[in-house]
């Protein structure tokens, strides 16, 4: 597969090679990104830790107090363009920051639905009008945003939703009915961005203020962790709400609703990235001072793979984020947010620029939540019975990690999503999928040479391209079996956006370790990110071939299975790596570090 020597575009990293030089890792943060961050940290030491009990048990006042203090600092502005009282700032500052307070917990995520889904859509998508009406209000806390889509009968189905507007007769409003559930900051916030259907037909963005007659708040949801966030149904009784606060075109609100959740998504898998790198300090630092036998627990080997696991796919994690955050850096800079081109115009721009990964998005999202849900449990089996004792923060962060699947769409539906989009990009002759799957067939029928394998993880960039090769050829073989009746086969997509998913991810470990050869960093096997990119991608290939088999056995029978399968034996032919040594090694450096590490 040829090197692509542009950023990239949405899905072609399954059919093209990409240049590490032009991968965005986080060794790339300049001086002025990692200063934002510790100002981020110092931010959290002086105002979270000393409140997180008060903050926790749900203090309104406290938590609106804080993020007003937070918003003086610029910690709430920095997606804001400055011709609104924003800072400006690129995405992958932006997403540092994201991850930097993920560690304050439930208010990371007040803040990050303020942020991100509550302020972002007037962002992307608001007149001149309203960006200078609630961006700068919005950037300073003075005024909190809440994100309004999941009603009681449509979740994951949120086209379906019940919400009606109809148009007054003087023509000055339209005339909200319906319902909310599950809205974060509901119990504080200001400013709501609602979707209803005018006329019952016509899905539509609206902004709707907390004082609008009508407009009422239900009670807190009692949940099952991130306790210390508002979790409120919301009721709209004739609310009259002046049309100039119609967000976006009439009935165009899916490129709004879906869009942001696309941001939402990355924005998501950041806040995961923070919080499993706090996992690992603690467990870290636990296993150190726990002795069992006589010994620190951390001297035993299986603590030690835990350790290393943790770290290795947090890496993983880690590696995807920034990689991502380069590509909307590339994508968005093309957008003048403070344009006054017609709304139609600038929001369609924002809609393309977003959607263009929304493959990727939808990866990270489920990736990041599920690497959370392994490291907090790992950490909790790390720390024993104290991992279930409520003083222990694992234990609060096992419970908080699980919401993090459903949030911004479930993993199921994500994963529907992946091979979805790449499937219709084909058909738009967006990318040449059908192409390249035709080229593997050809030349499955020739003979297979061995590679001339030389250089640091050289092996590791042949696997990567078996897993393309096997990718194209499932997905071939799909294809021609289901055709149109492929939406069907909910597990097959489920088996191709898996196949995916790890090869992006073992793709974002190797470009980072490339990159970080080139710039000096490592310049041996030995070095950790060298150990980690191999365990990952050997494991992972381990995974894709299961993966493989499986969905063949489903498709295909007789002497067609058997010859289907004897390709995946050819395609994924290859050295083994001795993962338990590697692992040995990786965990010592954790263990020493008592931290996450590269």
């Amino acid at each position: 597969m040829s090197i692509t020597k542009t950023t990239s575009f949405g899905g072609r990293f399954v059919i093209e090679n990409s240049d590490p030089m032009l991968t965005t890792i986080p060794e790339d943060f300049t001086s002025e990104q990692k200063l934002m961050s510790e100002a981020a940290q110092q931010y959290m030491d002086a105002e979270i830790t000393p409140n997180d009990a008060e903050i926790e048990a749900l203090n309104y006042e406290l938590t609106v107090q804080l993020m007003r203090i937070a918003g003086q600092q610029g910690l709430l502005s920095a997606d804001i363009p400055e011709q609104y009282g924003g800072l400006g700032l690129d995405k992958v500052s932006t997403t540092l920051l994201a991850e930097t307070l993920a560690k304050s917990s439930s208010f990371a995520l007040s803040v990050g639905a303020h942020t991100g889904i509550g302020t972002l859509p007037i962002v992307f998508f608001g007149t001149t009008e309203q960006k200078e009406n609630y961006l700068p209000l919005l950037a300073t806390g003075e005024k909190i945003a809440a994100y309004c889509l999941t009603e009681p009968a449509s979740g994951s189905d949120a086209l379906g939703a019940k919400t009606n507007a109809k148009l007054s007769e003087d023509g000055k409003h339209y005339v909200l009915n319906g319902s909310k559930i599950f809205i974060t900051n509901a119990g504080f916030a200001d400013v709501f961005i609602v979707y209803a259907k005018i006329d019952n037909e016509h899905f539509t963005a609206f902004i709707v203020e907390r004082d609008m007659v009508g407009f009422s708040i239900g009670p807190e949801e009692h949940k099952m962790g991130i306790k210390g966030s508002s979790t409120c149904p919301l009721y709209f009784e004739d609310v009259h709400v002046p049309v100039e606060n119609v967000l976006g075109e009439i009935g165009k609100g899916h490129l709004i609703a879906f869009n942001i959740l696309n941001i939402g998504r990355f924005k998501l898998g950041a806040a995961c990235l923070g919080t499993s790198k706090e996992a690992i300090q603690l467990a870290a630092s636990y296993a150190n001072v726990r002795k069992q036998f006589n010994q620190p627990i951390s001297s035993y080997p299986l603590i030690g793979a835990k350790l290393a696991d943790m770290n290795i796919v947090t890496f993983v994690t880690e590696s995807m984020v920034y990689r991502i955050a380069g590509w909307m850096d590339a994508m968005l800079s093309e957008i003048d947010q403070t344009s006054s081109d017609a709304v139609a115009y600038s929001g369609r721009l924002a809609a393309k620029a977003i959607g263009e990964y929304a493959m990727e998005y939808s990866m990270i999202k489920v990736f990041a939540s599920e690497a959370l849900d392994f490291v907090s449990d790992e950490a909790v089996q790390i720390h024993g019975g104290y991992g279930f004792i409520k003083e222990y923060k694992v234990e609060r962060i096992y419970r908080d990690s699980r919401i993090n699947r459903i949030f911004e769409g479930t993993n199921e539906i994500n994963r529907l999503l992946i091979p979805g989009t790449l499937i219709k990009k084909a058909m738009k002759n967006e990318l040449p999928l059908l192409d390249k799957i035709q080229e593997l067939q050809a030349q499955l029928l020739e003979p297979q040479l061995s590679p001339q394998l030389e250089g640091v993880l050289s092996l590791e960039g042949h696997r990567i391209e078996q897993a393309k090769k096997l990718f194209l050829m499932i997905g071939g073989v799909a294809v021609q079996r289901y055709g149109v009746k492929l939406d069907g086969e909910q597990e097959i997509l489920e088996a191709l956006a898996n196949m995916m998913i790890l090869t992006f991810t073992m793709e974002s470990a190797y470009l980072r370790a490339q990159k970080r050869i080139a710039l000096g960093f490592d310049q041996d096997e030995s070095s950790i990110v060298a150990m980690m990119t191999k365990v990952y991608v050997q494991e992972a290939m381990d995974q894709i071939e299961g993966i493989a088999k499986k969905s063949l056995v489903r498709m295909e029978s007789g002497d067609a299975l058997r010859m289907q399968l004897s390709i995946v034996k050819k395609l994924t032919k290859a050295s083994l790596t001795d993962v338990i040594t590697l692992k040995r090694k990786i965990a010592a450096k954790v263990i020493v570090s008592e931290q996450y590490i590269v």
